[in-house]
């Protein structure tokens, strides 16, 4: 056996003094309602579980950053907005998983959660192992690894290394499913589904199959990246929908369209055995400049609409401004899931009050003119929705900050132009997005925490997130070339 590179040391305690040492948090720019890691990097949301009322939120978490050493942090919430963090929950400390304990998923049980998750292993001549591993937790702050790992040691015949991010969910007939994300010898991506009755020894059902699809998704991208395969009611409550939520690596970017490093994306259609059945196109879950690997929250009620939560960041785009002070990305905020007309429609979901409501001060009609919202004076943690009717508008601006960095919206011709050029985040200057159909009056929503951004268009229609470092600027102002009617206006802030 080859020896662990950390033998000798106690992993989990260099992890938590680390954490105890770091002032991560006295960061202006360290979020005050997005889960940020304590101590050094994040990356994909894991384990994600609502247990008992309360929301746990695990994450891949790299505390020694630069060096890149992959545990599994743990943060919990009852509302989704104030969140606490806690120890560490998964430790990189075994044979199959010395190299990082990479994403997996939840599975509520009546005495407790079962998380499954990569194990990364990389030999001595450098080549990937990958095992699919299972940790329990009865009371989710002690954490156990099964004896029985690794469930799965290495890539069935005809795949590669290249195997990880389990999401594994009970089916009707009471048995157990899990999807995982792999590459086929040709270096194609897929997922592969597995089958077991017992949770711990699995049979391989095969690959995931597109009958509708014409053969559009048989060689798409190199690698598929943290499948999940969810349940989704329509807005109307009538029928749900099987969705299947990935991040393919490798697939080209389109003039507008998965330009980010990694593309994100869903398919909808209808589960039948391993096929989806009437699952013919990808529709990217957001086009703003950071946002992978997302994942939905297990253990909430089949009639309630999904949650769930991305990473915002990018591979290989960590040298922004936190990365001095000690940390690196954040999560998205919480987002609930609803199919209207096939394409799936995305609501943030956070905890306001009417202590937190300002009033925003901003007249019903613009004309050429601009205003600031007069209730976020001083803000860099708010949320802003209004409703704006641009008929008589040539183009109308919504911009986060002040003259001298800022985020603007801008709203002309049926698309949205988001520039962030003048904020101190290196990558990315502006990109040009559709609006949705009928956008001459747009409900807008935004909800901006110091050095991140998420936008919500058309009641969730289309989102656009991105990472916004604004040296202290604060506020929102409303420009507009022509006339712009503003209704339904609602602003709340958090600092």
């Amino acid at each position: 056996m080859i020896p662990h590179p950390t033998a000798g040391t106690d992993l989990r305690a260099r992890a938590e003094a680390a954490i105890a040492g770091s002032r991560a948090q006295e960061d202006p720019d360290y979020p005050l309602f997005h889960v940020a890691p304590p101590v050094g990097r994040l990356n994909d949301p894991n384990g994600l579980v609502l247990r008992d009322g309360v929301h746990h939120v695990f994450y891949q978490f790299s505390p020694f950053h630069p060096q890149r050493q992959v545990f599994w942090g743990h943060a919990s919430s009852a509302d989704l907005t104030s969140w606490r963090q806690h120890g560490v929950a998964l430790v990189p400390d075994a044979w199959y998983d010395r190299n990082g304990v990479y994403s997996g998923s939840a599975l509520p049980r009546e005495d407790g959660v079962d998380f499954y998750y990569t194990g990364n292993v990389r030999s001595e001549q450098g080549e990937r192992e990958s095992y699919q591993c299972l940790m329990t937790s009865s009371d989710l702050e002690t954490f156990t690894k099964a004896p029985a790992n690794p469930l799965l040691a290495g890539p069935p015949p005809g795949y590669t290394a290249h195997l990880r991010d389990p999401q594994v969910a009970i089916e009707a007939d009471g048995s157990y499913r899990m999807c995982v994300g792999a590459q086929r010898v040709d270096e194609t991506g897929c997922v592969l589904v597995y089958r077991s009755s017992d949770r711990l020894s699995w049979t391989l059902a095969g690959e995931l199959a597109f009958p509708d699809a014409a053969g559009g998704f048989d060689a798409f991208g190199y690698m598929w990246e943290c499948p999940n395969l969810i349940r989704v009611p329509d807005a109307d409550g009538v029928r749900v929908h099987d969705v299947l939520i990935l991040s393919p690596q490798g697939i080209p970017a389109q003039r507008e369209g998965f330009e980010n490093i990694f593309a994100c994306g869903y398919l909808v259609g209808h589960l039948e055995g391993t096929a989806l059945q009437g699952a013919t196109t990808l529709h990217e879950l957001d086009r703003g400049f950071e946002f992978y690997a997302p994942q939905v929250f297990a253990g909430t009620s089949p009639d309630s609409p999904p949650l769930l939560m991305a990473w915002l960041g990018n591979a290989s785009e960590d040298d922004q401004p936190s990365a001095e002070r000690g940390w690196v990305h954040a999560l998205s905020v919480a987002r609930e899931l609803v199919i209207v007309e096939g394409r799936l429609q995305q609501r943030p979901r956070l905890a306001l009050d009417a202590a937190m409501q300002a009033p925003p001060g901003l007249p019903e009609v613009l004309i050429d003119a601009e205003v600031a919202v007069a209730g976020l004076a001083g803000s860099r943690a708010f949320r802003l929705a209004l409703t704006a009717d641009a008929s008589d508008a040539d183009s109308w601006r919504l911009r986060l900050g002040d003259r001298a960095r800022h985020v603007d919206l801008t709203f002309a011709a049926g698309r949205l132009t988001v520039d962030r050029s003048t904020t101190l985040y290196p990558h990315g200057g502006s990109r040009v997005v559709r609006l949705p159909a009928g956008a001459g009056r747009l409900d807008v929503e935004v909800i901006h925490d110091r050095s991140v951004t998420e936008v919500f268009l058309g009641g969730g229609a289309l989102a656009f997130s991105l990472r916004s470092y604004l040296d202290g600027a604060a506020g929102a102002s409303l420009a507009a070339s022509g006339s712009l009617a503003v209704a339904s206006v609602t602003a709340h802030r958090f600092d």
